[in-house]
C-alpha cells in the first residue's frame, strides 16, 4: 500500500467561499476520514515500514562533528506577539561555534509579522541567516507544507523544526552543536524545556504593537520533560529531512487548507521516523504558553473553544 492508494480518492482541496455547497460538504467527510486514517496509521496501527521506504538506515547517514551547521524552521499566522520572542533570542544569543539558518514561513497578508521579519532581517547577527519564505495562506495553514519544502532543500546537518513560541536563549545552540557531534539519530529532541505558564491575551508581555527586539525574565518559566520530540522539538538529522522530508510520503498533509489545520502531522513525522527521539542535554529551551491561538482567528468559536479546553487542562 502507498500513500497515494489512500489518498486518490479526493483531488487537492481548494478552499471557496461556499462551504454550505453539496460538494464542499462531501469534500469535508472524505478529509474527515482521510484524517481519521493517517491518524489512526501513526498510533501504530499500521507499520510506517509501507510508507517509509526512503528512510535511510543510521548506517548511511553522515555522523559530522565539528562546527555544525543547523537550520530553524518555524512559521507564523497571526502570532508575531510571539516570533518576535522568538528571533529577539536569536539576536541577543547568537551561536559561536555552529552555523544557523534561521527559516520563517509567513503569509504577506498578514502584515504584523511581515514588518517583524523586515525589521529583524536588517539585522547582521554572526553565524545566523535570516531565509523569509512567504506563502499563500492555505499554505501555511498546513504546518507541515512548509516544513516539508524547507526539510526537501535543506543543506543542514540538522534541522530543527520548531513554533514560533519557542526561544533559543544562552548557550541553545552551542549546547546542541556539541550533543549533536558524531551523532546519527533519525530524531533527537531536548530533554528539558522550560515553559511560562498559560498567558492571557491582555498580559503585558504580550501586548507589544511595533517591531523590536524584546526579551523576557527566565524567572517566569518553569522546567518541564516531555518525554518525545513534540511539535516544537523535533530535531531531524539532515540526511533524514532531505530523504524524506516532513511526511512528504502523506498526500494529505501536503494538501492546503481553507483555514488553519491542528497539527496531527508531528505524530506521524515521528511515526515515520520509527522513532520518538533521542534526548538530548540542551540548556537554553524556553517556551511561552498562551491561551488564545490567534491563528484560528481572533473571537472565532474553535478559538474560543481552544481557548477555554486550554485553561481547565493547564
Amino acid at each position: 500500500m502507498r500513500a497515494s492508494d489512500v489518498d486518490a480518492a479526493t483531488t487537492t482541496m481548494t478552499p471557496t467561499s461556499d462551504d454550505f455547497a453539496p460538494s464542499r460538504r462531501w469534500q469535508r467527510a472524505i478529509d474527515a476520514l482521510r484524517l481519521t486514517f493517517w491518524r489512526a496509521a501513526a498510533s501504530g496501527l499500521v507499520p510506517a515500514r509501507w510508507f517509509n521506504r526512503g528512510l535511510p538506515p543510521a548506517e548511511a547517514r553522515a555522523a559530522r562533528s565539528g562546527e555544525l551547521s543547523i537550520e530553524i524552521v518555524s512559521h507564523c499566522w497571526n502570532y508575531a506577539h510571539l516570533l518576535v520572542y522568538q528571533l529577539s533570542s536569536l539576536v541577543h544569543f547568537p551561536p559561536q561555534h555552529a552555523d544557523v539558518t534561521v527559516t520563517v514561513f509567513y503569509a504577506p497578508e498578514d502584515e504584523r509579522t511581515a514588518a517583524l521579519l523586515r525589521f529583524v532581517g536588517a539585522f547582521e547577527v554572526p553565524r545566523v541567516r535570516w531565509n523569509w519564505q512567504p506563502l499563500p495562506p492555505p499554505y501555511l495553514f498546513r504546518r507541515a507544507i512548509g516544513r516539508n519544502r524547507a526539510a526537501l532543500v535543506s543543506r543542514a546537518d540538522w534541522v530543527w523544526f520548531t513554533d514560533c513560541d519557542l526561544m533559543f536563549r544562552d548557550g541553545c545552540l552551542d549546547a546542541l552543536a556539541q550533543q549533536l557531534q558524531g551523532r546519527r539519530d533519525a530524531l533527537a529532541y531536548p530533554r528539558i524545556e522550560r515553559c511560562t505558564d498559560l498567558l492571557a491575551d491582555d498580559d503585558p508581555r504580550l501586548r507589544q504593537t511595533t517591531p523590536a527586539l524584546v526579551d523576557i525574565e527566565a524567572a517566569d518559566f518553569t522546567p518541564r520533560e516531555p518525554g518525545r520530540a513534540t511539535g516544537p522539538l523535533q530535531i531531524t538529522h539532515g540526511d533524514v529531512a532531505r530523504a524524506l522530508g516532513y511526511c512528504a510520503p502523506i498526500a494529505f498533509y501536503q494538501q492546503p487548507a481553507a483555514a488553519w489545520c491542528k497539527a496531527h502531522e508531528d505524530r506521524a513525522h515521528r511515526w515515520l521516523l520509527q522513532t520518538q527521539g533521542t534526548p538530548l542535554d540542551v540548556p537554553g529551551v524556553y517556551r511561552i504558553r498562551h491561551v488564545s491561538k490567534g491563528r484560528y482567528g481572533e473571537g472565532s468559536a474553535v478559538s474560543r473553544v481552544r481557548s477555554w479546553l486550554r485553561q481547565h487542562q493547564g
